[in-house]
């Protein structure tokens, strides 16, 4: 397809993207499936185009923005679009970088189109300018809102929040976890390479590969056939720091479609018992498809409307309550750019107000001497450390864990902060995850 084409298609769907109203994923997969006629290329420029432009959104206006004059800058809202389209292929240096001919019949304006001869030089030339945004602040460099920036600001260094931003900017990896219940890694390897996909060991999770290119991972065979999951690799740490035995009874309370349900399943052995909960009915469908094609016969799962529902029948039941908790989901910003604009400080304090009352539902459950564990994949405090020092000050029967000797299992550093466990991309090359142990005290 025509450069000028594979332009328009990326702006229409980048106008519906930066509504910010639904994921991109989902709504690039609706606009692929009613377009059969784009092959693959065509797909993986418009995708790649797009999640870019999200990711980088902030930066590119400003140069947009610092590239127009007087006169230039008032623009419909689908030629601003456009125009961040061909800067951020110039920031990218894709090999096709938009020429006049190419943007011209895809400007709406027809004052914009006998200016563009002067302004699209001006904007490649400044997009690549690294002086031209020097003095501006962090958020507009790293394209973040300053909440977020100011959030980890009052966390981190100068030095460490550029770290995390700039990491935050880079797409996250392709990474399964093996399924131990089928196979073992070395012969996942192989039976992948079997289909022409190369794979590298993970460098912290012994259950995980990294797919050195990006494919269609559930058409392969061995997913259908239940030898692996799509998995982040910090996601695998953390099951795998829980280290729950084929014996215990575990509740995943929080469950979702089930990546860490099935996780626990395989450590288990397919032994002991796994109650899979959630309010989201459609999520646990897809976690029972996913049991079935793992092989996992351990999990058992009960939709509930809240936590509370299970209170009568698993009062003190649990060896283990393990609390995915709902969250804004901060630490996943390398594979969903969207969220860095989608949430708000609103959202922080009401995601916040609904963890502290997910962890006190879940401590009737667990039984004197087991364990509660409270986990995140954000990078706030307000939803991570603050949910905890709340809860501990409402239930003086659990004491905090230090989670040293756990962590030593692991080939991971720099993962202890104080009393809890905290991952971070530019550390551990991981999604961000925030992870509390609480034991709860036996009676006397």
């Amino acid at each position: 397809m025509q450069l000028s084409s594979l332009l328009g298609h990326t702006q229409e769907i980048l106008s519906t993207i930066l509504r910010f109203e639904k994921p991109a994923d989902s709504l690039l997969d609706s606009f692929f499936r009613s377009r059969k006629y784009l092959g693959s290329h065509d797909r993986r420029f418009i995708a790649e185009t797009s999640y870019g432009v999200v990711r980088h959104l902030r930066r590119l206006q400003a140069v947009l923005d610092r590239s127009l004059r007087s006169g230039e800058d008032t623009l419909l809202e689908d030629d601003r679009i456009l125009l961040t389209i061909v800067a951020y292929m110039r920031m990218a240096r894709t090999s096709d970088t938009p020429a006049v001919a190419d943007v011209t019949p895809r400007i709406k304006s027809d004052r914009l189109k006998g200016q563009i001869e002067a302004i699209l030089p001006r904007l490649l030339k400044n997009v690549v300018e690294p002086s031209l945004l020097e003095g501006e602040p962090l958020g507009v460099r790293y394209s973040f809102p300053e909440w977020i920036v100011d959030g980890l600001a009052r966390e981190h260094t100068a030095e460490e929040v550029e770290e995390i931003l700039r990491s935050l900017n880079e797409p996250a990896p392709l990474t399964i976890r093996a399924n131990t219940l089928k196979t073992d890694v070395d012969t996942c390897r192989r039976l992948l390479k079997a289909e022409g996909v190369e794979t590298a060991r993970t460098t912290i999770s012994p259950l995980g590969l990294f797919i050195r290119k990006r494919i269609n991972m559930f058409s392969l065979k061995a997913f259908r056939d239940g030898l692996f999951e799509v998995q982040d690799e910090g996601s695998q740490i953390i099951p795998l720091l829980i280290d729950p035995k084929p014996t215990v009874k575990v509740l995943d309370a929080c469950a979702g479609a089930g990546g860490k349900t099935l996780e626990f399943s395989a450590l288990m052995k397919n032994r002991g018992e796994i109650v899979a909960s959630d309010v989201s009915g459609f999520r646990l469908d897809e976690l029972k498809k996913r049991a079935r094609r793992a092989g996992a016969s351990n999990v058992r799962i009960k939709a509930v409307d809240s936590l509370d529902d299970l209170a009568e029948s698993y009062s003190a039941s649990f060896d283990i309550v393990f609390v995915d908790a709902p969250c804004t989901g901060l630490g996943t910003i390398r594979r969903n750019p969207g969220i860095k604009w989608s949430v708000t400080p609103t959202a922080v304090e009401e995601v916040s107000t609904k963890q502290k009352s997910i962890l006190m539902s879940s401590a009737v459950l667990v039984k004197p001497g087991g364990m509660l564990v409270y986990a995140t994949c954000t990078l706030l405090k307000q939803e991570n450390e603050d949910v905890v020092d709340s809860f501990l000050r409402a239930q003086d029967g659990f004491r905090l864990v230090d989670p040293g000797s756990m962590m030593r299992r692991l080939p991971i550093t720099g993962a202890i902060d104080g009393q809890f466990i905290k991952l971070f991309p530019h550390r551990h090359g991981t999604d961000g995850f925030f992870c509390a142990i609480l034991v709860k005290s036996r009676p006397v």
